[in-house]
């Protein structure tokens, strides 16, 4: 269910009895706590029971020992206008995608637009536009940071700050529009980061109709924020020159569902073996030719813990804190002060693993018992994913 942004504030929340507890950290991605307390959608304290203030809460949610982890952050999205996806002509994608754990998503350019403006006064007027909707409108609850214009050439200083004054905060992805270009990509990212605003370039092969090759060279040259699909979205660069951007280039490493997955592999490795692993982040590239990934980030999280032998502990981090602390968001990890935004899981029925980390680690997703998005609940057991073996309880 889509509604307006501005909800009920969620008052006192007591959530106890938490079997595990994911911080979203990496330096520490499991908390020795058992309760959270959030007051009007702020964590307000994380501890044992018995140390933190629980009396007069106006709702209670007992865990029964299940996982509380910060909902999930989908690094890489293509939305346009509301819940819709003109790419697959679907509705509720973006609620279907709170069934997967996903409480914020982050835009890579509204490109699937129809018609999508390339003039460079269009552009900025459809940027502007999607940053105002998704301001005001939250899809299933979930926090769409959208208006990510696609640079085109021509494109000067004064744009950005124009951008950047009416609250334009990202980029899409560069190489989707005219600019393909090491250099000329460089003078935007560095004006585009004077203004505050965070870039990804696109990485790999084409994608869509207008894209194009954007290679190593050209990816280290533009030097982005954040190396885009480094996996590819679809088509991945070779393996080796994926390596090399990881060592030669700081920036964030960004892994997608919708991309090559023996290269998703080579790239946590990499960053494992440069002791980085706090650069990389997930995302899922949808809607995209491949359709809607509702589970896409649990996917991953699954695939990189299973095939690239990561204790999935940490893999959630890539997937929460990582990507929380390069993009500058209130979210994403369990501290107080941050926004109360958490998946409830468990394993799955039936799964081989004894443990939700154990069945994460063997490549089952787990099953979500429910959702919370800024203290409030917005789904209780998922649609999208097998039933969890036990669920919360609100009281």
């Amino acid at each position: 269910m889509a509604e307006a942004a501005a909800a009920d504030q969620s008052g006192k929340v007591v959530i106890k009895n938490i079997g595990l507890l994911l911080s979203g950290d990496i330096d520490q991605p499991v908390l020795q706590a058992d309760t959270i307390v959030v007051q009007d959608g702020l964590i307000a304290a994380v501890g044992r029971e018995k140390d933190v203030d629980t009396a007069q809460a106006r709702t209670t949610i007992d865990c029964r020992q299940t996982c509380v982890a910060p909902g999930l952050i989908d690094s890489h999205v293509h939305p346009v206008f509301g819940d819709w996806t003109p790419r697959q002509s679907q509705l509720n994608w973006i609620d279907s995608m709170m069934h997967g754990g996903v409480t914020t998503m982050i835009s890579a350019g509204e490109v699937h637009l129809p018609g999508r403006p390339k003039d460079i006064v269009g552009l900025k007027a459809l940027a502007i536009t999607a940053q105002r909707a998704f301001d005001n409108f939250r899809p299933g609850g979930v926090k769409v940071l959208a208006g990510a214009p696609v640079i085109e050439k021509g494109m000067v200083e004064s744009d950005f700050k124009e951008l950047a004054d009416a609250g334009v905060k990202l980029l899409g992805e560069i190489g989707l529009g005219s600019v393909k270009g090491g250099t000329e990509a460089a003078t935007m990212v560095k004006w585009a980061r004077a203004h505050g605003i965070q870039s990804t370039i696109h990485t790999g092969g084409p994608s869509i109709p207008g894209s194009g090759l954007i290679d190593k060279d050209v990816v280290l040259e533009a030097d982005a924020d954040i190396i885009g699909h480094i996996n590819g979205g679809h088509t991945a660069l070779p393996e080796a020159h994926v390596c090399e951007l990881c060592e030669k280039s700081q920036r964030a490493i960004e892994i997608v569902h919708n991309g090559n997955e023996r290269v998703a592999i080579a790239a946590a490795k990499a960053a494992l073996e440069l002791k980085c692993p706090h650069r990389v982040i997930l995302g899922t590239d949808g809607p995209a030719g491949s359709g809607v990934q509702p589970l896409g980030i649990l996917r991953m999280v699954a695939l990189l813990s299973s095939l690239a032998n990561i204790p999935a502990e940490l893999v959630f981090c890539f997937a929460t804190g990582n990507t929380a602390r390069l993009r500058q968001l209130n979210c994403g990890l369990i501290e107080v002060g941050r926004a109360a935004d958490f998946v409830f899981m468990d394993r799955a029925q039936h799964t081989a693993g004894k443990t939700l980390l154990e069945s994460v680690q063997l490549g089952d997703v787990p099953g979500i018992g429910m959702v919370m998005i800024d203290g409030l609940v917005r789904c209780t057991r998922s649609r999208n994913t097998p039933p969890a073996t036990e669920v919360p309880v609100v009281h």
